[in-house]
């Protein structure tokens, strides 16, 4: 008999879309939301932490959908581009647009395009090809990361159903860098604040879990950000706190030492 907690993986059509800017908003200081036009007719994404890729093409080029080989994603000699990945915040398959939430910190290709980016710009994705749907039928749910674990963070406080307990736990840069979600579900939301530190190299999310006093019940834990805080906060939680392995997700977005990591999800 299948667990009715066990998560669902769900594949996906792989599309390219060739998508436009209409609109940029800075939620925070650092936070910038991008809004894209264009096709979006069957775009799916059913899992709080799925990613589409983004290609950013040197200065120069103009972006354009490459063709798809048997091989996948085909590109000029000299012409490819760099990619990253990216948790949708919004979309709206009816009015042909999707959100996504890009952290300014000053470096890399994402970064760069985002803080230039204007109406009018142009950007290719793809994706997402596949999501990982984790049931509502734990007693609660743990969600721990820093701010490039903010997109999925978000979007699962707020798809969670009315009722659900939720308890959050996530670093920012500072208070100003603090978001607020609009839920139904219970939620007990913690920021901790690096406060001048660089990104990676406090322990600030995991002294903080260590002070928390757990609901009861059985729990699914989502943590993300840079690798190595996902991994100490994992084997926290299956070691020293009680949790089942399986309901515990670590994904590292990032990993601090290697050039041009830290992008947002």
């Amino acid at each position: 008999m299948t667990d009715p907690r066990a998560p669902q993986r769900v594949r996906h059509e792989t599309k390219l879309r060739l998508l436009t800017v209409a609109s940029v908003t800075d939620i925070t200081p650092l936070m910038r939301r991008i809004r894209l036009k264009g096709d979006m007719d069957g775009f799916a994404s059913v899992g709080h932490a799925d990613h589409i890729k983004a290609f950013f093409f040197a200065e120069g080029v103009a972006p354009a959908l490459p063709p798809v080989g048997p091989n996948g994603v085909e590109f000029p000699p000299g012409q490819r581009p760099e990619m990253r990945d990216y948790t949708p915040r919004n979309w709206s398959l009816e009015e042909g647009w999707i959100e996504l939430d890009f952290v300014l910190h000053g470096d890399g290709p994402a970064s760069s395009w985002a803080a230039a980016a204007a109406p009018g710009k142009t950007l290719v994705i793809g994706g997402p090809r596949g999501s990982l749907v984790v049931p509502t039928a734990f007693d609660w749910y743990l969600l721990v990361g820093d701010e490039t674990a903010l997109p999925a963070i978000g979007r699962r406080i707020e798809e969670l159903p009315p009722g659900s307990d939720i308890v959050a736990v996530i670093e920012v840069a500072a208070a100003a860098e603090e978001q607020a979600f609009e839920t139904k579900a219970n939620l007990t939301l913690a920021y901790v604040h690096r406060n001048g530190a660089a990104a990676g190299t406090t322990s600030l999310l995991l002294d903080k879990i260590r002070t928390l006093t757990f609901p009861e019940g059985e729990a699914y834990a989502y943590i993300a950000g840079e690798s190595a805080m996902s991994k100490a906060v994992r084997q926290h939680l299956t070691d020293e706190r009680g949790f089942n392995p399986e309901w515990v997700k670590a994904a590292g977005y990032w990993l601090l030492g290697t050039a041009d990591a830290h992008e947002p999800h």
